[in-house]
């Protein structure tokens, strides 16, 4: 049974940094495309970044500049340093799969992954 599990969020005053975890073992698949989202009560899920299983990575406008995706397909981990952090970056923060590579689907949709962690919360003050 796969899970997505992730870790790193807290508290951080504005201007901090973080860095976010997603313990993907059991998650191997040749092809995939590997995001971040993000939520908050009341509105819908949001994309933050995403990464190709060729490396790739593709930012939301809300991320670029500040956000860096990452993986370590060794352990399997995926991870997203987020730097700058403003208020508004406050957020439950998903991390999620697709078994299809990030070209090929639409990539920022949350419709098209199948597999969701439980969230990590992030609060910036």
């Amino acid at each position: 049974h796969v899970q997505l599990v992730e870790s790193g969020g807290g508290s951080v005053q504005a201007g901090g940094s973080l860095r976010l975890s997603c313990d993907a073992s059991g998650y191997k698949y040749r092809g995939y495309c590997m995001s971040w989202f993000r939520q908050v009560p009341g509105k819908e899920r949001e994309a933050v970044a995403a990464i190709d299983s060729d490396g790739t990575p593709t930012y939301a406008d809300s991320a670029k500049g500040r956000f860096t995706i990452s993986e370590d397909k060794t352990k399997p981990t995926l991870y997203l340093q987020m730097n700058s952090l403003k208020p508004e970056d406050t957020a439950m923060y998903y991390c999620t799969a697709a078994k299809i590579r990030c070209h090929i689907i639409t990539t920022f949709a949350a419709w098209e992954y199948t597999l969701w962690g439980q969230g990590t919360q992030v609060t910036v003050s």
